[in-house]
């Protein structure tokens, strides 16, 4: 199996394992005014952060263009939730071996992203903004507003 695959199989399969997680640990309000309460979306965040890294998961085992994209999305967004975090705007949602994985996940995308290892397509600079202004719009509306 190519090694891009593998790679792409990996990912997907830590967003599910993960998603499952969090899924498990997910509660729901018991007043219907509760889902448009910020505590209620907080708790989708870890939920989002594995949707991201799944679908980058499986542009990349298509190979897909977009998944240079994808990846440098998933990536910012865990980056900006660590740095988010360690500035005090916000406290994360992701418990430690969840960030330790996340990381490790994300430091592998922006290597495949930004080389363009695979042979998709490099990702252009406005692509990189985009992705890194959307993972920024995905933190701040899952932990901040």
């Amino acid at each position: 199996m190519k090694s891009y695959k593998i790679i792409a199989l990996l990912f997907m399969l830590l967003a599910l394992g993960l998603g499952a997680v969090f899924y498990m640990d997910h509660t729901y309000p018991s007043e219907i005014s509760g889902f448009f309460k910020k505590e209620y979306y907080g708790q989708l965040g870890p939920l989002a952060i594995c949707v991201e890294l799944f679908i980058a998961g499986l542009y990349l085992f298509r190979k897909l263009v977009k998944a240079n994209f994808a990846l440098a999305l998933f990536g910012f967004t865990v980056v900006m939730d660590a740095v988010f975090n360690l500035f005090g705007i916000f406290s994360t949602q992701l418990p430690l071996y969840a960030m330790i994985i996340f990381w490790v996940c994300a430091l592998l995308s922006f290597w495949l992203a930004f080389t363009d290892t695979f042979k998709m397509g490099k990702i252009s600079w406005i692509g990189a903004i985009a992705s890194f202004i959307l993972g920024n719009a995905v933190e701040l509306f899952f932990n901040y507003w």
